[in-house]
């Protein structure tokens, strides 16, 4: 990953075309992973772990990591296919992958963890193949970032759930997962690129909030991501440019990396 954003935009960039190019890219994605448990099953009765990740969370290659919440899918494939269909830029949807992780965990909790009456689940075994799939999925997600050039994440009032001047908040871990790793994450300036880049880095505090129905949130570090809003966006949208690189190297220079990150 080279840099972040944080996308400040409203509705206005409804585009049916876009929607459906976008909608044509999670499909592409998504033929891509399988769905049976059988495939994974070693000779000692263990599911491998390292195969199920390859299969159900792919890698891909693309230029931007989308993190969004999942209210706003319909706007990040939006934004996915203006983006291919502008620039050739090929958006990676986080959504592609919590999908299949709740889909995942349901066919191993149903193969492995009902009791004897099969009606409802062990309380235990299900701790254990919870952390085993969202570790799966937290670690693929980690990968597409770092594959990733750029981080863009949808800010908008589904995926933050209190904003003030001086901090935001979420309720989604794996948003939080994402803004997080972005900062810490190794910085790998572009070869066209190099030439003053440095890693940013990181000291990120949680703070958690229970109440009677479970409900975490999570303080969100966003300093580290430069802010885009709608006219920044179409600014970006009408300059022209011949590739994705180029693409991205003019939304680079119209907002240039902050000084304390250049060497």
């Amino acid at each position: 990953m080279y840099r972040g954003f944080d996308l400040k935009i409203p509705n206005d960039l409804n585009s049916s075309k876009s929607l459906e190019i976008g909608k044509e890219i999670l499909e592409l994605t998504n033929e891509i992973v399988k769905k049976s448990l059988n495939n994974y099953l070693l000779d000692n009765g263990s599911l491998d772990g390292t195969k199920i990740i390859k299969n159900w969370f792919p890698e891909f290659e693309s230029h931007i990591f989308l993190s969004h919440s999942h209210k706003d899918r319909e706007k990040a494939m939006t934004i996915a296919g203006m983006l291919a269909k502008e620039f050739g830029i090929l958006t990676f949807i986080d959504s592609t992958v919590w999908g299949y992780s709740n889909e995942l965990l349901k066919k191993i909790d149903d193969e492995y963890c009902l009791h004897t009456n099969r009606e409802n689940y062990d309380y235990e075994k299900r701790n254990y193949s919870t952390a085993h799939v969202h570790l799966m999925l937290s670690t693929a997600l980690n990968k597409m970032i770092d594959n990733s050039e750029c981080l863009f994440f949808l800010n908008s009032p589904n995926s933050i759930t209190t904003s003030t001047e001086i901090n935001q908040k979420t309720n989604s871990p794996w948003i939080f997962s994402e803004i997080a790793t972005s900062k810490i994450i190794r910085k790998q300036t572009p070869e066209r690129l190099k030439k003053k880049t440095k890693m940013f880095s990181s000291s990120d505090v949680i703070a958690m909030k229970e109440s009677t129905k479970l409900n975490i949130e999570y303080e969100l570090e966003l300093s580290h991501l430069t802010t885009l809003d709608t006219s920044d966006i179409l600014n970006w949208k009408n300059t022209p440019a011949n590739s994705p690189e180029e693409a991205l190297d003019n939304l680079y220079k119209q907002h240039n990396i902050n000084t304390k990150f250049l060497l």
